[in-house]
């Protein structure tokens, strides 16, 4: 057999193995909340030769498709982990050219057909007062034109610490208290998620995050939030994540008993 049959006889494999992949999970339960650790960019480039910012371009890229495939299946909320604040010590080539991809992939984001057929509100959490000032008018200019969206949401967490989440939500809870207007007694872990990045949200507990590259840790993921999510780590680098990885990662959760509290 030539090599161009075989080639095209595993082609017709791997799509047989999808449809039937994709029947099996719309059939089973799917997770509201999909969170996403982004990794392997670098290590991608790397491995290809090629200079790290192209490893982001490259994963950048991969973004829409996924969006594309989660809001196909039904899944309602997608956080993305793009940027977290140790990021910050990257060299500073890396970390210039990470935020000019922000930039470009951000303008984009408003010309996806499926943002506004889906009515996907967008928000960037995180410290955000980090970013540079024209990448934050931006993101406020993305929320402002989706702000009245409310059927899914897409949040991507930029300069994001869940470390950092916690305590600037404890400094808030805390000036109102100094202030008189909320008294020790009536802090409790409802009122806390009130003021985390993600109070916007309908459901800001991910029921399966998703985390690539082989590496088996959330990394401060949505640390709070993240308390009895199931987790799902995959032998793949983010620029090469395949639809068929995001379907048995949710079949993986489909076949988990989920326990809260133990």
């Amino acid at each position: 057999m030539s090599l161009v049959r075989r080639l095209l006889k595993l082609l017709g494999i791997y799509r047989l193995y999808l449809w039937w992949l994709r029947r099996e999970v719309k059939d089973g339960n799917i997770p509201s909340h999909v969170g996403i650790i982004l990794d392997g960019n670098r290590r991608w480039a790397y491995k290809h030769g090629y200079s790290p910012w192209l490893g982001h371009r490259f994963g950048a890229e991969k973004v829409e498709e996924v969006l594309k495939w989660c809001l196909n299946l039904g899944v309602k909320t997608v956080t993305l982990y793009a940027f977290s604040t140790e990021n910050f010590k990257r060299p500073s080539r890396e970390v210039e050219e990470l935020f000019r991809l922000f930039e470009e992939k951000l303008k984009q984001l408003l010309s996806i057909r499926e943002i506004h057929d889906y009515h996907v509100r967008v928000k960037i959490i995180g410290s955000l007062e980090l970013l540079p000032e024209e990448l934050r008018r931006l993101i406020e200019e993305i929320e402002a034109k989706t702000a009245n969206y409310g059927e899914r949401w897409l949040n991507i967490a930029l300069a994001y610490g869940g470390r950092r989440e916690i305590v600037d939500a404890v400094r808030k809870i805390a000036k109102f208290v100094k202030e008189g207007s909320l008294t020790p007694d009536e802090i409790d872990e409802e009122l806390l998620q009130k003021f985390l990045y993600t109070a916007h949200l309908p459901n800001p507990e991910p029921d399966l995050i998703i985390r690539t590259s082989g590496e088996e840790r959330l990394s401060g993921f949505l640390l709070w939030q993240s308390a009895y999510s199931e987790l799902c780590f995959l032998e793949v680098y983010w620029p090469e994540f395949r639809e068929i990885d995001l379907l048995r990662a949710i079949r993986v959760y489909q076949n988990r008993q989920r326990r809260f509290g133990g």
